[in-house]
């Protein structure tokens, strides 16, 4: 893996401009249909990208090339049909290798064929839900471990990776499934008999800061089972690759994504509801006053969703409404909050302080420093526009890759 060519670091990849000069190298390509303008590729034939993927004895593709292409073919082709077409390629390379080279070609190769699959599995582990993928995976794999006793170990050790990855998201995927079912419980018993178990916030963790860090840790678990596919197939209403189904019905989709939306929405009526429980004006403001000291520690830890969601619970109208409580409270902090996530001007506050905490994250000395969560529901309309806005077919047939 060390020998194979490193994608730069992500700072390094653009200029002052923020475009990216040189991310591909240049390469001659046999199979042509491959368009590039100063060493960028720009556009392909869907079968030139394809083949552009694949390893060979003397090549293997950019690291970022092979995550944009994995991630964006799922508009084209179903990700078992871009790896049996993989599979296809690895086997023609192999009958056209010289008579009685075979062993010598797969030393020089497997070890190509299994950084394309490793790094495949890491960042796309969802694909692999599909048994047609799994079925392709374990037969490619199979090939390369007949040859070699160091390879078997190694595609052993990929597909142990790939299956505690599936079977954790499996885990996480029930844990879910539970939070829905047993808040439905407590709201019914809430209801029924609010007094025995109504705890206010504060009495289970009466600091703020502590709050804020346990809110980060849910903000980080969640965005960490999220697909990047997800984000792709989130605005892909019907597959188009079959007009009568809907996006890969036959897969997961976009559960991890809406469930994270869901957490941001159920922490705004979490902050509300707390605010409003107490019977007194004083204790009412004492919570709001709480919830603001936590939202500021979130911003200063650089997760952004959660202050967002906060902010938002407070500025709901059976909050906002609480004239006489919020004479109560000194809201000199809540206005700078509010102040960094105004809406005017395309989020401009927001958008400034995101990027003031993306570059301490770059030169961070701590874990602590590194934290970046945007305000996902913001991130989320970005890519949208971003999606709409460009085509995914140029005019002469090609896949717009740029």
């Amino acid at each position: 893996q060390e020998r194979m060519p490193q994608t730069p670091p992500f700072a390094a990849m653009f200029d002052s401009s923020g475009y990216n000069r040189n991310l591909y190298q240049s390469k001659e390509d046999s199979c042509g249909g491959l368009y590039y303008h100063d060493n960028n590729l720009l556009s392909g034939s869907l079968e030139a990208l394809i083949q552009h993927l694949v390893p060979s004895v003397d090549y293997y593709p950019d690291r970022t090339y092979i995550f944009t292409f994995l991630l964006s073919s799922r508009l084209f082709m179903h990700p078992y049909e871009l790896m049996a077409r993989v599979c296809h390629l690895c086997t023609e390379q192999r009958r056209a290798s010289e008579p009685g080279l075979d062993k010598n070609w797969i030393r020089k190769i497997a070890p190509k064929i299994l950084q394309l699959l490793t790094e495949w599995t890491e960042t796309f582990p969802y694909d692999f839900r599909d048994e047609r993928m799994m079925r392709n995976l374990k037969e490619l794999a199979q090939r390369i471990a007949s040859g070699d006793e160091m390879y078997r170990k190694n595609v052993q050790q990929l597909l142990q990776n790939l299956l505690r990855k599936l079977a954790t998201v499996g885990q996480y995927e029930e844990v879910l499934a539970q939070i829905n079912a047993t808040s439905k419980d407590h709201l019914t018993l809430l209801k029924a008999r609010p007094q025995t178990i109504q705890r206010d916030i504060i009495t289970v963790c009466n600091d703020p800061y502590l709050l804020a860090q346990q809110l980060t840790h849910i903000e980080l678990e969640r965005l960490n089972y999220i697909g990047p596919e997800e984000f792709v197939q989130a605005f892909v209403q019907k597959d188009p690759l079959d007009n009568d189904k809907g996006c890969y019905r036959d897969q997961k989709k976009t559960q991890n994504l809406e469930a994270y939306v869901e957490w941001f929405n159920r922490l705004s009526y979490l902050v509300a509801t707390e605010i409003c429980m107490p019977v007194k004006k004083k204790h009412r403001a004492r919570v709001i006053e709480y919830f603001i000291d936590v939202a500021r520690e979130c911003f200063n830890i650089g997760n952004f969703n959660s202050l967002m969601a906060i902010v938002s619970g407070m500025n709901m109208s059976p909050v906002s409404r609480l004239k006489k409580t919020w004479a109560k409270v000194k809201t000199d902090k809540f206005d700078i909050l509010e102040h960094q996530m105004d809406p005017s001007s395309n989020f401009y506050n927001y958008r400034t302080a995101l990027r003031g905490a993306a570059q301490r994250s770059l030169t961070a000395h701590s874990n602590r420093e590194k934290i970046v969560i945007p305000f996902f529901s913001l991130l989320i309309k970005d890519i949208y526009f971003l999606n709409e806005g460009c085509a995914n077919h140029l005019p002469n047939g090609h896949v717009n890759f740029e």
